[in-house]
């Protein structure tokens, strides 16, 4: 079997150096580089992870934490992690947890004890026990989807998305425009989406009915069921929806079409996500892109960063983009 050792010797070089170069690490000059690259060509050596791992401390492992696997942000979020975890070499572990909020605090202990390199919290909540949770880890760890005083992350603008998506409805003659939420512990989704929605109705001068806004869970179903309590409690009936995710506008529109009710004509409606379903709806929906892929290549950036002593960005709040559709 070959080892360092025996690359070393026929390279001409100390194992030092031939450890430098399959680390990355350190200087070796040019020629002695080559030496070794080629030497490690010729007899096709591969390195042991085990061994490297207790060289280096390192296991070349990140996990990721998600809230589900039934919605397309995750996944994006994961493709964009995975892409540059590839890239540089290192593996991801994944963790569903479906939504259960005490499955993050589980998970965080499993790849803690797994000696994963660094986490990847795609979170959906900012709850006192799961900070200081986090705060309290000895390994990095960054957030996707939420602000966190003091932590890593990286989020989206969700409260100015939401206020510029109200104020195109308004600038497009609505005033009564209803809302399709969820729970505002999710800060971001649930309490500053909302947020940028009533900041933007009271900009304009325009009320709100306490029947316009609707509070669901993050599926189709729980939008339909929004969209029906809408329709049936209210008075003043509205003439336009925003829902926080495409899915619940999925749902509000599965309603709408059941009854009868034309969209735009009757009912102008929007979501956030920009998912690959809503351009193929009848109308097409108009949306909110984030740039899922983009936030998981940021997070894994940093994080790497941070792993390996580099300079890193601590907070990322990224751009968005209104993708105007014919549901307005």
């Amino acid at each position: 079997m070959v080892t360092i050792k025996h690359i070393a010797e026929m390279a001409g070089v100390s194992r030092t150096t031939v450890s430098r170069v399959l680390n990355n690490s350190g200087y070796v000059s040019e020629d002695a580089r080559k030496r070794v690259e080629m030497v490690i060509k010729e007899t096709g050596y591969v390195p042991s992870e085990q061994a490297k791992s207790l060289r280096t401390k390192k296991t070349k492992v990140i996990g990721v934490i998600l809230p589900t696997i039934q919605t397309e942000t995750p996944s994006r979020i994961v493709t964009g992690v995975g892409k540059e975890l590839a890239e540089n070499g290192y593996q991801i572990i994944l963790a569903n947890t479906n939504l259960d909020k005490d499955k993050e605090l589980e998970y965080l202990d499993v790849l803690r004890l797994r000696q994963v390199d660094g986490i990847i919290l795609i979170a959906t909540n900012t709850e006192p026990k799961l900070m200081e949770k986090i705060k309290g880890m000895n390994i990095p760890i960054v957030i996707v989807g939420q602000e966190a005083d003091d932590l890593m992350y990286v989020t989206y603008d969700d409260y100015h998305a939401a206020r510029d998506l109200t104020t195109f409805f308004i600038e497009k003659g609505h005033t009564n425009i209803a809302f399709i939420g969820v729970d505002e512990a999710d800060h971001s989704v649930g309490y500053l989406r909302k947020k940028g929605y009533l900041d933007a109705m009271k900009s304009s001068e325009l009320a709100v009915e306490s029947n316009w806004v609707e509070t669901g869970i993050f599926d189709i179903e729980s939008g339909y069921e929004a969209m029906k309590n809408i329709l049936t409690k209210t008075t003043s009936i509205p003439t336009a929806t925003i829902a926080v995710t495409d899915r619940l506008a999925i749902g509000a529109i599965s309603y709408l079409k059941e009854k009868g009710i034309r969209i735009p004509e009757q009912m102008a409606l929007a979501g956030f996500g920009a998912s690959e379903l809503a351009k193929y709806l009848d109308p097409p929906l108009t949306t909110v892109d984030y740039q899922n892929e983009k936030a998981g290549e940021e997070a894994a950036k940093q994080l790497l960063a941070k792993i390996n002593a580099k300079k890193y960005q601590k907070q990322i709040i990224l751009d968005y983009r209104l993708i105007i559709r014919k549901s307005v």
